[in-house]
């Protein structure tokens, strides 16, 4: 078993630190925490983020009941034989287990509740991409496709033009108009929904054009400058 697996690393640091994860496997863990660094991090983590609940907890005072349970179970108290001390004992003894089952229970849904909360989001994978490049063959323009985004990166090798945007099309593979799917960015990147016909393969390819503040007002492009292929990964 992967032990150094993300997920699951956080869910036995979790359980380690509730006092959930016992006997061997704990013993396990607590070597695991000596060899690699990477399982005392997740310690660490989890016992910063659970320690603020200890603060939501008001303070409960023992009864008398706990007290000489404890001393009962250490030796140093005489249990007598008559029949009223064994059925307080007795009495002791369920308190003592109804308590505990409750604090387990309590850890086990708060485990449950923080891991649920902390997971991370599932990640949309890349599936396509397409560079856009220049007549040198130097890359201006880096758009990666999910299912669900599209993401642009500009290069440094992009040199912005005054007074003049560029517009990003989809080139329908029937020979069609193209169609736009917005203003390129010119500085850092950005991101947009991936419309659900550009990974058909009714699309043949990205297109950029050089256009007017605001982009093409004639809906289609003024002057294309590159054409970008849509390559699968």
């Amino acid at each position: 078993m992967n032990y150094l697996k993300e997920e699951r690393l956080n869910v036995l640091a979790a359980e380690y630190v509730l006092g959930t994860l016992r006997g061997k496997a704990r013993t396990r863990f607590q070597k695991l925490m000596m060899q690699y660094q990477a399982v005392s991090d997740a310690v660490s983590q989890w016992e910063q983020h659970l320690s603020g609940f200890a603060d939501t907890i008001a303070p409960v005072t023992p009864g008398q009941n706990v007290w000489e349970t404890i001393q009962l179970r250490l030796g140093h108290k005489v249990i007598n034989t008559d029949h009223d001390n064994v059925v307080e004992i007795e009495r002791a003894k369920r308190g003592r287990w109804r308590v505990l089952s409750m604090l387990s229970t309590a850890a086990a849904l708060l485990l449950a509740v923080v891991l649920i909360t902390t997971q991370p989001e599932p990640i949309d994978e890349v599936s396509h991409i397409a560079v856009v490049n220049n007549a040198d063959n130097t890359p201006l323009w880096v758009i990666e496709v999910s299912s669900s985004s599209l993401s642009v990166k500009v290069t440094d090798a992009f040199a912005a033009l005054d007074n003049k945007d560029y517009e990003l099309w989809m080139v329908p593979a029937s020979g069609e108009a193209p169609i736009s799917l917005g203003l390129l960015p010119e500085l850092g990147g950005d991101s947009r929904a991936t419309p659900s016909i550009l990974l058909d393969k009714s699309i043949a390819a990205l297109a950029v054009s050089l256009e007017a503040p605001g982009g093409s007002v004639t809906g289609a492009p003024t002057e294309v400058l590159y054409i970008a292929p849509i390559v699968s990964v």
